[in-house]
């Protein structure tokens, strides 16, 4: 059965996980910006920096440590495929005047989580990401779209009248935007079974 997001929960979720988990999240990135650096460990903390959604999604408070668990490089062959498979189709729908891109971005938004969490293959995970969000693609363009456009007025204001307090604004909105994506996934995504 297919799932319907509400936008206004949508909003409140992201919201909500990005505050619960804001000092995790400013924990974990800072620790990936230290370790950035080391070849091969890169890999796994930057896939787990990109797939947090998924661990946000469960509703508990993330450990920043969390970065650097094995299971993160276990899927790095995957990721690179679903990134790259994901490429493939997105370059060639953005130069059909963009609006396709878009749509099939949003189609595919949860294909990296799908493998990393879910232990989906890379073309099983873009199709099943397309089928979860199918009917939702405007709500979660909708709920994007409304935080994006208030992230760069407050950001242009913070930063119209200090660099630092544009910072602020900036760190104070990643967790925010993990946090939608996390909502995003764990309502649509939480009936899939693990592989």
């Amino acid at each position: 059965m297919e799932k319907k997001l509400d936008f206004t929960e949508l909003l409140k979720g992201a919201i909500d996980t990005g505050l619960k988990n804001f000092p995790s999240l400013v924990g974990a990135v800072a620790l990936w910006l230290v370790t950035i650096w080391i070849p091969y460990l890169n890999v796994g903390t930057t896939i787990a920096i990109i797939t947090l959604p998924a661990a946000l999604s469960r509703g508990k408070v993330i450990s920043p440590v969390e970065i650097f668990d094995e299971k993160y490089r276990k899927f790095m062959g995957e990721f690179f495929l679903v990134t790259g498979l994901r490429s493939i189709i997105l370059v060639p729908a953005y130069f059909f005047m963009i609006i396709p891109g878009i749509i099939m971005q949003i189609a595919y938004c949860l294909s990296t989580l799908l493998v990393v969490d879910k232990g989906k293959g890379a073309s099983e995970a873009l199709q099943l990401s397309n089928k979860l969000t199918h009917g939702n693609k405007l709500t979660i363009f909708l709920a994007q779209l409304i935080l994006g456009a208030v992230f760069v007025v407050v950001f242009l204001l913070a930063n119209w009248i200090h660099t630092v307090l544009g910072i602020i604004i900036l760190i104070l909105f990643i967790p925010i935007i993990l946090g939608l994506m996390a909502h995003i996934y764990g309502a649509l995504a939480a009936d899939v079974k693990e592989e």
